[in-house]
Protein backbone atom coordinates (compact mmCIF):
# COMPACT_ATOMS: atom_id res chain seq x y z
CA UNK A 1 0.00 0.00 0.00
CA UNK A 2 1.07 3.23 -0.88
CA UNK A 3 2.19 5.52 2.17
CA UNK A 4 -0.19 8.67 2.62
CA UNK A 5 1.40 12.12 2.99
CA UNK A 6 0.28 14.00 6.00
CA UNK A 7 -1.34 17.40 6.04
CA UNK A 8 1.80 18.85 7.91
CA UNK A 9 4.19 17.42 5.62
CA UNK A 10 2.15 18.06 2.60
CA UNK A 11 3.22 21.14 0.86
CA UNK A 12 0.70 21.26 -1.99
CA UNK A 13 -2.90 21.91 -1.77
CA UNK A 14 -5.11 22.64 -4.81
CA UNK A 15 -8.63 23.70 -5.64
CA UNK A 16 -9.04 26.17 -2.90
CA UNK A 17 -6.80 29.42 -3.77
CA UNK A 18 -9.69 31.48 -3.64
CA UNK A 19 -9.87 30.54 0.41
CA UNK A 20 -6.65 31.40 0.90
CA UNK A 21 -6.92 34.67 -0.75
CA UNK A 22 -9.36 35.16 1.85
CA UNK A 23 -6.55 34.35 5.22
CA UNK A 24 -4.29 36.53 3.03
CA UNK A 25 -6.25 39.49 2.23
CA UNK A 26 -7.56 39.62 6.70
CA UNK A 27 -3.40 39.03 7.21
CA UNK A 28 -2.24 41.62 5.06
CA UNK A 29 -5.24 44.05 6.33
CA UNK A 30 -4.96 43.63 10.03
CA UNK A 31 -8.31 41.78 10.36
CA UNK A 32 -6.79 38.46 11.28
CA UNK A 33 -9.54 36.78 13.43
CA UNK A 34 -8.04 35.16 16.19
CA UNK A 35 -10.35 32.12 15.63
CA UNK A 36 -11.46 30.41 12.21
CA UNK A 37 -13.60 27.42 11.59
CA UNK A 38 -12.78 25.62 8.71
CA UNK A 39 -15.31 22.92 7.43
CA UNK A 40 -16.20 20.88 4.09
CA UNK A 41 -16.69 17.25 3.28
CA UNK A 42 -14.27 14.72 4.19
CA UNK A 43 -10.77 14.47 2.17
CA UNK A 44 -10.52 18.00 0.58
CA UNK A 45 -7.97 19.31 2.17
CA UNK A 46 -8.92 21.20 5.20
CA UNK A 47 -6.12 19.82 7.62
CA UNK A 48 -3.89 20.55 4.61
CA UNK A 49 -5.08 24.16 4.74
CA UNK A 50 -4.60 24.42 8.51
CA UNK A 51 -1.38 23.40 8.35
CA UNK A 52 -0.39 25.72 5.83
CA UNK A 53 -2.43 28.70 7.48
CA UNK A 54 -0.23 27.76 10.35
CA UNK A 55 2.81 27.86 8.81
CA UNK A 56 2.28 30.78 7.16
CA UNK A 57 1.55 32.90 10.33
CA UNK A 58 4.76 31.12 12.63
CA UNK A 59 6.61 32.01 9.12
CA UNK A 60 5.64 35.86 9.67
CA UNK A 61 7.89 35.78 12.48
CA UNK A 62 7.61 38.64 14.61
CA UNK A 63 5.54 40.83 12.90
CA UNK A 64 1.68 41.23 13.52
CA UNK A 65 -0.59 41.20 10.61
CA UNK A 66 -0.86 45.44 11.37
CA UNK A 67 2.95 45.45 10.25
CA UNK A 68 2.08 43.32 7.68
CA UNK A 69 -0.42 45.89 6.33
CA UNK A 70 2.09 48.74 6.54
CA UNK A 71 4.29 46.70 4.86
CA UNK A 72 2.17 45.25 1.95
CA UNK A 73 -0.63 46.89 0.33
CA UNK A 74 -3.80 44.35 -0.61
CA UNK A 75 -2.91 45.19 -4.49
CA UNK A 76 0.95 44.54 -3.87
CA UNK A 77 1.16 41.28 -2.35
CA UNK A 78 4.73 40.42 -2.52
CA UNK A 79 5.18 36.72 -4.51
CA UNK A 80 6.05 34.78 -1.21
CA UNK A 81 2.66 35.91 -0.26
CA UNK A 82 0.46 34.69 -3.26
CA UNK A 83 -0.08 31.94 -1.86
CA UNK A 84 0.30 30.93 1.73
CA UNK A 85 2.97 28.50 0.77
CA UNK A 86 5.90 28.20 2.85
CA UNK A 87 9.24 27.01 0.96
CA UNK A 88 10.05 23.22 2.19
CA UNK A 89 13.68 24.35 3.05
CA UNK A 90 12.36 26.83 5.38
CA UNK A 91 12.96 25.94 8.90
CA UNK A 92 9.29 26.54 9.90
CA UNK A 93 8.21 23.77 7.56
CA UNK A 94 10.48 21.47 8.15
CA UNK A 95 9.59 21.92 12.31
CA UNK A 96 6.10 21.87 11.29
CA UNK A 97 6.67 18.76 9.02
CA UNK A 98 8.86 17.11 11.77
CA UNK A 99 6.07 17.68 14.72
CA UNK A 100 8.41 19.96 16.37
CA UNK A 101 7.35 23.46 16.29
CA UNK A 102 7.31 24.74 19.21
CA UNK A 103 4.34 27.64 19.25
CA UNK A 104 2.17 25.15 17.58
CA UNK A 105 -0.32 22.92 19.07
CA UNK A 106 -1.90 19.78 17.65
CA UNK A 107 -5.54 18.93 19.34
CA UNK A 108 -7.04 15.55 17.76
CA UNK A 109 -8.33 12.38 19.17
CA UNK A 110 -5.91 10.29 20.66
CA UNK A 111 -4.60 6.38 21.21
CA UNK A 112 -5.84 4.91 24.31
CA UNK A 113 -4.14 4.49 27.30
CA UNK A 114 -3.01 0.87 26.31
CA UNK A 115 -2.48 2.01 23.20
CA UNK A 116 -4.61 -0.60 21.24
CA UNK A 117 -7.52 1.83 20.16
CA UNK A 118 -8.40 5.19 18.97
CA UNK A 119 -10.46 7.39 21.48
CA UNK A 120 -13.54 8.18 20.45
CA UNK A 121 -13.78 11.62 21.65
CA UNK A 122 -11.16 14.38 21.97
CA UNK A 123 -11.47 14.59 26.00
CA UNK A 124 -11.26 17.91 28.42
CA UNK A 125 -8.02 17.34 28.99
CA UNK A 126 -6.84 17.90 25.85
CA UNK A 127 -8.90 20.63 25.42
CA UNK A 128 -7.53 22.58 28.55
CA UNK A 129 -4.22 22.27 26.55
CA UNK A 130 -5.45 25.14 24.67
CA UNK A 131 -6.14 27.87 26.98
CA UNK A 132 -2.76 27.01 28.26
CA UNK A 133 -0.56 27.24 24.91
CA UNK A 134 -2.76 30.13 23.87
CA UNK A 135 -1.55 32.27 26.96
CA UNK A 136 2.20 31.65 26.67
CA UNK A 137 4.60 33.87 25.21
CA UNK A 138 5.72 32.66 21.90
CA UNK A 139 9.01 30.78 22.26
CA UNK A 140 10.59 32.58 18.65
CA UNK A 141 8.60 36.00 19.26
CA UNK A 142 5.52 35.51 16.81
CA UNK A 143 2.65 33.48 17.13
CA UNK A 144 1.18 30.59 19.07
CA UNK A 145 -1.55 28.37 16.67
CA UNK A 146 -3.52 25.96 18.38
CA UNK A 147 -4.76 23.15 15.41
CA UNK A 148 -7.99 21.05 16.64
CA UNK A 149 -8.71 18.38 13.61
CA UNK A 150 -11.67 17.35 14.52
CA UNK A 151 -13.25 19.35 16.21
CA UNK A 152 -16.27 18.10 16.21
CA UNK A 153 -14.97 15.05 18.43
CA UNK A 154 -14.62 16.91 21.39
CA UNK A 155 -16.76 16.12 24.21
CA UNK A 156 -18.96 18.40 25.80
CA UNK A 157 -16.99 19.66 29.01
CA UNK A 158 -13.97 20.03 26.12
CA UNK A 159 -16.11 22.18 24.31
CA UNK A 160 -17.18 24.53 26.99
CA UNK A 161 -13.45 24.38 27.85
CA UNK A 162 -12.96 25.74 24.48
CA UNK A 163 -15.69 28.23 24.62
CA UNK A 164 -13.94 29.66 27.68
CA UNK A 165 -11.12 30.67 25.67
CA UNK A 166 -12.94 31.53 22.25
CA UNK A 167 -14.68 33.89 25.33
CA UNK A 168 -10.97 36.04 26.01
CA UNK A 169 -8.84 35.24 23.29
CA UNK A 170 -5.33 36.26 24.09
CA UNK A 171 -3.04 38.54 21.71
CA UNK A 172 -1.18 36.86 18.78
CA UNK A 173 -2.74 33.35 19.16
CA UNK A 174 -4.58 31.66 16.26
CA UNK A 175 -6.70 28.91 17.23
CA UNK A 176 -7.75 26.49 13.51
CA UNK A 177 -10.66 24.55 13.98
CA UNK A 178 -10.79 21.60 11.25
CA UNK A 179 -14.37 19.84 10.92
CA UNK A 180 -16.60 17.72 8.44
CA UNK A 181 -19.83 17.94 10.67
CA UNK A 182 -19.72 21.74 11.91
CA UNK A 183 -23.07 21.35 13.02
CA UNK A 184 -22.26 19.24 15.71
CA UNK A 185 -20.31 21.57 17.52
CA UNK A 186 -21.84 24.32 19.63
CA UNK A 187 -23.53 27.34 17.87
CA UNK A 188 -21.93 29.74 20.24
CA UNK A 189 -18.42 28.01 18.94
CA UNK A 190 -19.57 28.71 15.44
CA UNK A 191 -20.28 32.14 16.12
CA UNK A 192 -17.09 33.14 17.65
CA UNK A 193 -14.93 31.94 14.37
CA UNK A 194 -14.64 33.07 11.15
CA UNK A 195 -15.68 30.57 8.52
CA UNK A 196 -13.56 29.24 6.25
CA UNK A 197 -15.92 26.76 4.16
CA UNK A 198 -13.86 24.61 1.60
CA UNK A 199 -16.00 23.07 -1.46
CA UNK A 200 -15.42 19.48 -3.26
CA UNK A 201 -12.68 19.49 -5.19
CA UNK A 202 -13.36 19.16 -9.35
CA UNK A 203 -13.10 16.00 -11.46
CA UNK A 204 -10.48 17.87 -12.92
CA UNK A 205 -8.38 18.35 -9.79
CA UNK A 206 -8.95 14.99 -8.04
CA UNK A 207 -7.34 13.24 -11.60
CA UNK A 208 -4.28 15.79 -11.39
CA UNK A 209 -4.06 14.86 -7.02
CA UNK A 210 -4.38 11.25 -8.04
CA UNK A 211 -1.93 11.50 -10.59
CA UNK A 212 0.43 13.25 -8.06
CA UNK A 213 0.12 10.53 -5.57
CA UNK A 214 -0.45 7.59 -7.12
CA UNK A 215 1.40 8.01 -10.64
CA UNK A 216 1.61 4.27 -11.32
CA UNK A 217 -2.56 4.55 -11.93
CA UNK A 218 -3.55 4.13 -15.76
CA UNK A 219 -6.05 7.15 -16.82
CA UNK A 220 -8.95 4.69 -16.94
CA UNK A 221 -8.32 3.83 -13.30
CA UNK A 222 -8.05 7.40 -12.51
CA UNK A 223 -11.42 8.00 -14.56
CA UNK A 224 -13.43 5.19 -12.29
CA UNK A 225 -11.88 6.80 -8.97
CA UNK A 226 -12.59 10.51 -10.01
CA UNK A 227 -15.91 9.49 -10.66
CA UNK A 228 -16.50 7.85 -7.26
CA UNK A 229 -14.32 10.53 -5.59
CA UNK A 230 -17.47 13.08 -4.65
CA UNK A 231 -14.75 15.26 -5.27
CA UNK A 232 -12.80 13.98 -2.47
CA UNK A 233 -9.24 12.98 -3.11
CA UNK A 234 -9.08 11.39 0.12
CA UNK A 235 -11.65 9.28 -0.75
CA UNK A 236 -10.12 8.56 -3.89
CA UNK A 237 -7.00 7.26 -1.89
CA UNK A 238 -8.89 5.14 0.23
CA UNK A 239 -10.41 3.52 -2.73
CA UNK A 240 -7.36 2.85 -4.60
CA UNK A 241 -5.50 1.69 -1.66
CA UNK A 242 -8.40 -0.78 -0.68
CA UNK A 243 -8.85 -1.88 -4.37
CA UNK A 244 -11.76 0.14 -4.91
CA UNK A 245 -11.32 -0.05 -8.77
CA UNK A 246 -11.03 -3.83 -8.62
CA UNK A 247 -14.09 -4.41 -6.77
CA UNK A 248 -16.22 -1.97 -8.72
CA UNK A 249 -15.48 -3.80 -11.91
CA UNK A 250 -15.87 -7.05 -10.51
CA UNK A 251 -19.48 -5.84 -9.37
CA UNK A 252 -20.68 -4.56 -12.55
CA UNK A 253 -19.80 -7.63 -14.23
CA UNK A 254 -21.43 -9.64 -11.82
CA UNK A 255 -24.72 -6.99 -12.02
CA UNK A 256 -24.63 -7.31 -15.56
CA UNK A 257 -25.48 -11.25 -15.14
CA UNK A 258 -28.53 -10.49 -13.51
CA UNK A 259 -31.18 -11.44 -13.79
CA UNK A 260 -29.36 -15.02 -13.62
CA UNK A 261 -26.73 -14.34 -11.37
CA UNK A 262 -22.84 -15.76 -12.55
CA UNK A 263 -22.83 -17.82 -8.99
CA UNK A 264 -19.29 -18.60 -9.53
CA UNK A 265 -18.14 -15.05 -10.33
CA UNK A 266 -20.33 -13.69 -6.93
CA UNK A 267 -18.76 -16.55 -4.77
CA UNK A 268 -15.35 -15.58 -5.21
CA UNK A 269 -16.24 -11.70 -5.19
CA UNK A 270 -17.48 -12.54 -1.81
CA UNK A 271 -14.50 -14.48 -0.90
CA UNK A 272 -12.53 -11.21 -0.73
CA UNK A 273 -14.52 -10.44 2.28
CA UNK A 274 -13.58 -13.44 4.98
CA UNK A 275 -10.23 -12.63 5.65
CA UNK A 276 -9.32 -11.45 8.70
CA UNK A 277 -7.10 -8.66 6.84
CA UNK A 278 -10.68 -7.37 4.65
CA UNK A 279 -12.09 -4.92 6.48
CA UNK A 280 -11.03 -1.87 4.20
CA UNK A 281 -12.14 -3.99 0.96
CA UNK A 282 -15.63 -4.86 2.96
CA UNK A 283 -16.27 -1.24 3.72
CA UNK A 284 -15.73 -0.62 0.03
CA UNK A 285 -17.77 -2.97 -0.99
CA UNK A 286 -20.42 -1.87 0.67
CA UNK A 287 -20.04 1.45 0.14
CA UNK A 288 -19.71 0.72 -4.10
CA UNK A 289 -22.80 -1.73 -3.94
CA UNK A 290 -24.73 0.74 -1.95
CA UNK A 291 -24.46 3.23 -4.91
CA UNK A 292 -25.15 1.29 -7.89
CA UNK A 293 -28.32 0.70 -6.36
CA UNK A 294 -29.28 4.20 -5.57
CA UNK A 295 -27.76 5.67 -8.46
CA UNK A 296 -30.19 2.64 -10.30
CA UNK A 297 -32.78 4.17 -8.00
CA UNK A 298 -31.69 7.75 -9.09
CA UNK A 299 -32.07 7.77 -12.38
CA UNK A 300 -35.81 5.71 -12.56
CA UNK A 301 -36.90 8.40 -10.63
CA UNK A 302 -35.33 11.11 -12.07
CA UNK A 303 -35.32 9.66 -15.72
CA UNK A 304 -31.02 10.14 -15.45
CA UNK A 305 -28.42 8.67 -18.07
CA UNK A 306 -25.68 7.04 -16.41
CA UNK A 307 -22.96 8.21 -19.01
CA UNK A 308 -23.96 11.27 -17.91
CA UNK A 309 -23.14 10.67 -14.32
CA UNK A 310 -19.34 9.47 -15.59
CA UNK A 311 -20.05 5.77 -15.74
CA UNK A 312 -17.96 4.39 -18.84
CA UNK A 313 -19.91 3.18 -21.74
CA UNK A 314 -20.02 -0.74 -20.66
CA UNK A 315 -21.18 0.25 -16.99
CA UNK A 316 -23.65 2.89 -18.36
CA UNK A 317 -25.47 0.01 -20.39
CA UNK A 318 -25.30 -2.54 -17.78
CA UNK A 319 -27.07 -0.21 -15.48
CA UNK A 320 -29.32 1.18 -17.69
CA UNK A 321 -30.34 -2.68 -18.51
CA UNK A 322 -30.82 -3.76 -15.03
CA UNK A 323 -33.02 -0.56 -14.11
CA UNK A 324 -35.70 -1.30 -16.97
CA UNK A 325 -36.10 -4.76 -15.10
CA UNK A 326 -37.80 -3.80 -12.05
CA UNK A 327 -40.29 -0.97 -10.87
CA UNK A 328 -38.85 2.44 -9.48
CA UNK A 329 -40.61 1.32 -6.32
CA UNK A 330 -38.54 -1.87 -6.20
CA UNK A 331 -35.12 -0.77 -6.41
CA UNK A 332 -36.10 1.50 -3.69
CA UNK A 333 -37.19 -1.54 -1.70
CA UNK A 334 -34.24 -3.43 -2.56
CA UNK A 335 -31.85 -0.29 -1.82
CA UNK A 336 -33.35 -0.35 1.43
CA UNK A 337 -33.45 -3.86 2.17
CA UNK A 338 -29.52 -4.14 0.96
CA UNK A 339 -28.97 -0.91 3.55
CA UNK A 340 -30.69 -2.36 6.62
CA UNK A 341 -28.24 -6.13 5.58
CA UNK A 342 -25.05 -3.78 5.41
CA UNK A 343 -25.86 -2.47 8.80
CA UNK A 344 -27.08 -5.64 10.80
CA UNK A 345 -23.64 -7.51 9.21
CA UNK A 346 -21.99 -4.68 11.37
CA UNK A 347 -23.69 -4.23 14.31
CA UNK A 348 -24.30 -8.37 14.98
CA UNK A 349 -20.97 -9.30 13.77
CA UNK A 350 -22.14 -11.52 11.01
CA UNK A 351 -20.53 -13.98 7.93
CA UNK A 352 -19.51 -10.77 6.02
CA UNK A 353 -18.93 -13.63 2.65
CA UNK A 354 -22.54 -14.56 3.84
CA UNK A 355 -23.85 -11.13 3.73
CA UNK A 356 -22.55 -10.15 0.34
CA UNK A 357 -23.72 -13.14 -1.11
CA UNK A 358 -27.20 -12.12 0.08
CA UNK A 359 -27.27 -8.83 -1.21
CA UNK A 360 -26.38 -10.07 -4.46
CA UNK A 361 -29.62 -12.39 -4.47
CA UNK A 362 -31.93 -9.99 -3.57
CA UNK A 363 -30.51 -7.78 -6.81
CA UNK A 364 -30.83 -10.85 -8.46
CA UNK A 365 -34.30 -11.67 -7.37
CA UNK A 366 -35.46 -7.69 -7.91
CA UNK A 367 -34.11 -8.52 -11.56
CA UNK A 368 -35.75 -11.67 -11.91
CA UNK A 369 -39.40 -10.93 -10.31
CA UNK A 370 -39.52 -7.28 -11.32
CA UNK A 371 -40.86 -6.69 -7.81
Amino acid sequence: MNERIHPRENSELLGHAAVENEIIDAWTSGRLHHAWLISGPKGIGKATLAYRFARFVLAGGGNSPSDSAALFSAEEIPAEHASLAIDRENPVFKRVSANGHGDLNVIERCLSEDGKRMQSVIPVEKVREVGHTMSLTAGEGGWRVVIIDGAEEMNPNAANALLKVLEEPPPRALLLLVTHAPGRLLPTIRSRCSQLRLSVLTLDTVDDLILQHRPDLNAEDRRVLCRLSDGSIGRALDLADSGGVALQRDLIAIMNSFPSMDVKSAQKFADKFARRDADAAWRTAVDLASRSLADIVGAAARGEDFAARGYSPIEAESLSRLQTLASPNAWIDLWQKNAGLFAKAESVNLDRKQVMLNALANIENVTRTGV
